[in-house]
């Protein structure tokens, strides 16, 4: 089986999100899967400056926390992202912290399956379509590894609210319990 992380982005408390991954995490476990969790909430995550040093070095010149979260991407076989959509895209963290895994770009990077949980308010089927593809561009930098499923749970905006939606959470569920 597959070692998988899951990062969860969401900063708010009782995260719609949080609710979510905690399921597909079940099914994923229930799945023979080895599974390591990582919350953004309370993470030092400092914006990339450009300057590319990392192309050469394979290392940030930055120190946060998105260092050694970049050490752990890059040994999972399987990586899932969590967000909320927020304005139809994904969360302004989990793009920060893409955008800070530029250091695995020239390294020999473990994952190849990459999947995505979101998590919003609307329920409409083209909500998600952005925020898959913002995190579609950033695989197409990375050859070896390919988006493999993503599941969009909507109509669920208040804190909690989650917490009640039985048929969403079993589909989360379902689909940690796929996960490759």
């Amino acid at each position: 089986m597959s070692k998988v992380l899951v990062i969860s982005t969401s900063l708010r408390a009782k995260s719609n999100s949080d609710i979510m991954t905690e399921c597909l995490v079940k099914g994923a476990k229930a799945a023979g899967h080895e599974v390591e969790q990582i919350s953004l909430k309370g993470k030092e995550l400092k914006f990339c400056i450009g300057c590319l040093a990392c192309q050469k070095t394979q290392k940030c010149v930055l120190k946060d926390d998105a260092v050694w979260i970049a050490e752990k991407v890059k040994n999972a076989d399987t990586l899932v992202f969590a967000t909320p959509i927020y304005y139809y895209e994904m969360s302004g963290q989990m793009k920060t912290l893409l955008d800070r895994l530029n250091p695995l770009y020239p390294s020999d990077y473990r994952f190849r399956k990459v999947y995505m949980l979101m998590t919003a308010a609307e329920d409409e089927d083209y909500v998600p379509e952005k925020a898959v593809n913002g995190l579609q561009g950033w695989l197409d930098c990375f050859e070896k590894a390919e988006l493999a499923g993503t599941l969009f749970c909507g109509g669920m905006g208040a804190p909690g609210e989650a917490s009640g939606k039985k048929e969403p959470q079993h589909e989360a569920y379902e689909f940690g319990k796929a996960l490759e």
